[in-house]
């Protein structure tokens, strides 16, 4: 299918209303840490999706997922999965991986007193 017809199909389908609610969702306002590593790891896999040129066929085969476990994790639908759920779908495709854990102070939160 030609890069036009696809992007004309998406958005039909993005209008489309059944599909209202359905997009992406975003990180939450103050998200938590877990809340962070999933958006990221969902970023990654959509990053290795993109990258590699891989339809979202593939991808499912790949990662043993249907087609709306898949979406759910490319339209970081967060709340719909655990971390440690999605860090086994993110190992299935960045073998030999490690997923690190940094913790580290928060540097934009420093509160001062003044008198």
């Amino acid at each position: 299918m030609p890069r036009d017809k696809e992007f004309e199909k998406a958005l039909q389908e993005a209008e489309d209303p059944k599909n209202i609610g359905q997009g992406s969702w975003s990180c939450p306002e103050n998200p938590t840490p877990s809340e962070k590593a999933k958006y990221e790891l969902c970023e990654k896999i959509l990053g290795y999706q993109e990258d590699n040129n891989l339809s979202d066929e593939i991808m499912t085969r790949k990662l043993h997922l249907s087609q709306i476990e898949l979406e759910d994790i490319l339209f970081c639908r967060i709340s719909k999965f655990n971390l440690d759920y999605l860090m086994n779908v993110a190992s299935k495709l960045f073998l030999p991986a490690e997923i690190k854990l940094i913790v580290e102070p928060k540097k934009d939160n420093l509160h001062a007193r003044v008198i």
